[in-house]
């Protein structure tokens, strides 16, 4: 704030252009009836305004220059960016030799591009006419001179002003401040959605696109948390980034305490590890990031007992994901077995939530429905010191017809199913990622471990925790196996079957290992990483 700022700043003469018209003709009432503000309007804004019986001045009528260009220059005159740009005090004389008036208020909203882009048909043309010149340019001229003039681009600050304007007679530097900052946050957003639309329009084709040179995500706070992964943590949900069916953001809130950063961040591991399964009722039960129980099965309750019986330890306390309607029956079966923080699906029935009501605290979430065709081309962003990691979502599947059989065994029919299971599950498990699975259910899953072998014997050791038999099961590495003790493990435990990208400078020992013990081994030529 400059020296010579006003405090308060009277707002005589405000200019009111925006998309967004809630409670606009309200706002714009008050400040002429109450605080005698005169009222310049452009357009649609205008014409609302008039229909609700305020006074208005067309834009053209005060600057002498008409609209043109089918509305494309309107507001890009002298007398507009003179009369919000001229330092009171200063620039006084420069003003009255050239007839500009002050311009106090400047209450501007964009067209809505994103929203545009967004429609399903909507065409680059269309894109092209909703990116808004004059409104970034005055919003930004406003922002810049927050010394004298207050922008509004959000109706949600009308109080505010209107309180200030009450109580003082004008609005106070911190006021104008914090809108300033408010409205170069809304062209940074504005901006950063058309670059990332014209870099897609460029490259349609997602599989051959580059990462954009400059990568300016933008997001907008929806609600502070209590605290993030500790007490001592800050942390608050933003909502932004490419638009993706069933989102925990957008999911609808049946019941419960608010969630927390850590319920968030588990339920989000969860839901992605769902929705990858769309032949068959799937449960996923998820415990610190990690997947501790999937299962399928003909009905949602039958594959949520599966999934629990996995690690009904690791169970309590964890977040359950169900990739079809949830009905009472299941609802009391997780009453009945366990203690969870949420519980989401894409739909729950009334009785299912009534038995849910049973537990207040318990948080309830419906994400609607998803489509496995529709991939997901956003990206995925890792802060670091001094900058971010930015990576392209992983979406790549593999089919039976990708897989290569290396070993003299060759995998069964329902070995074969088994193997497409666990190696979906791998995927969504922190490596080094080993998942033991037999007849569409986890019976075993070691996550996270600096060894590969360890995991694979933490695999094992959970299994027997939980009286689970391994024997006969099959394994789904998400990396290759480094050194041929992971297969031996995988012998000693029973394993009839492993599925593995391959891919290391000792595949022919881990190859030999297999045929060793009679177990059938298939390379997918993919890996999962998952950190």
């Amino acid at each position: 704030m400059t020296q010579s700022a006003i405090d308060p700043a009277p707002i005589r003469r405000a200019l009111i252009s925006v998309s967004d018209k809630t409670g606009v003709a309200d706002f714009a009432r008050q400040l002429a009836d109450a605080h005698g503000v005169e009222i310049l309007s452009t357009g649609g804004t205008a014409k609302a305004l008039r229909e609700a019986g305020i006074s208005v001045i067309d834009v053209a009528e005060h600057t002498g220059a008409p609209e043109i260009m089918d509305g494309r220059v309107k507001t890009l005159h002298p007398r507009i960016h003179g009369g919000i740009l001229g330092r009171r005090g200063q620039d006084d004389a420069v003003m009255a030799e050239h007839a500009i008036a002050p311009i106090d208020l400047v209450v501007v909203n964009l067209y809505p591009f994103e929203q545009t882009v967004a429609q399903t048909g909507s065409t680059r043309d269309q894109a092209i006419e909703t990116i808004d010149i004059g409104g970034p340019a005055m919003l930004r001229a406003a922002a810049k001179n927050h010394a004298f003039v207050t922008l509004v681009v959000d109706g949600g600050d009308y109080a505010a002003v209107l309180d200030d304007l009450t109580q003082h007679g004008g609005t106070q530097q911190a006021t104008r401040r914090r809108l300033a900052a408010k409205g170069f946050a809304h062209t940074a957003a504005y901006d950063t959605a058309i670059a990332a639309y014209l870099c897609d329009d460029e490259t349609p084709d997602a599989t051959n696109r580059e990462l954009p040179a400059r990568y300016a995500p933008v997001f907008t706070k929806k609600t502070n948390l209590r605290y993030g992964e500790n007490p001592h943590q800050r942390a608050a949900l933003y909502t932004g980034g490419p638009s993706v069916a069933a989102n925990l953001v957008a999911a609808r809130v049946c019941q419960g305490k608010a969630l927390s950063y850590n319920n968030l961040a588990d339920a989000d591991a969860a839901l992605a590890c769902v929705k990858a399964f769309d032949q068959a009722p799937a449960c996923v039960i998820v415990k610190h990031a990690n997947p501790c129980g999937v299962a399928v099965g003909p009905d949602l309750s039958t594959a949520y007992q599966r999934a629990f019986a996995t690690d009904p330890t690791s169970s309590f306390g964890g977040i359950l994901a169900f990739n079809g309607e949830l009905e009472s029956d299941t609802a009391e079966a997780i009453l009945a077995n366990q203690f969870a923080e949420v519980i989401l699906a894409p739909a729950i029935t009334d009785a299912a939530l009534a038995v849910f009501a049973a537990k207040k605290n318990l948080r309830v979430l419906v994400t609607g429905s998803w489509s496995n065709d529709a991939a997901d081309n956003g990206y995925q962003i890792k802060p670091i010191a001094g900058g971010l990691l930015v990576q392209e979502n992983d979406r790549l599947l593999v089919d039976r017809s990708e897989l290569k059989v290396v070993s003299d065994a060759e995998p069964t029919g329902s070995q074969l199913q088994d193997l497409l299971f666990a190696w979906r599950v791998a995927k969504y498990v922190k490596s080094n990622a080993i998942v033991y699975a037999r007849d569409g259910q986890t019976v075993g899953i070691g996550a996270g471990q600096m060894s590969r072998v360890d995991s694979a014997r933490i695999a094992r050791l959970k299994a027997a925790e939980a009286g689970l038999d391994v024997t006969g099961s099959v394994m789904a590495s998400d990396a290759f196996f480094p050194f041929r003790d992971g297969i031996d493990t995988a012998a000693e435990a029973g394993v009839a079957a492993v599925i593995q990208p391959g891919g290391s400078i000792r595949d022919k020992e881990v190859i030999a290992a297999a045929n060793e013990a009679g177990i059938a081994m298939l390379f997918t030529g993919v890996r999962h990483f998952r950190h």
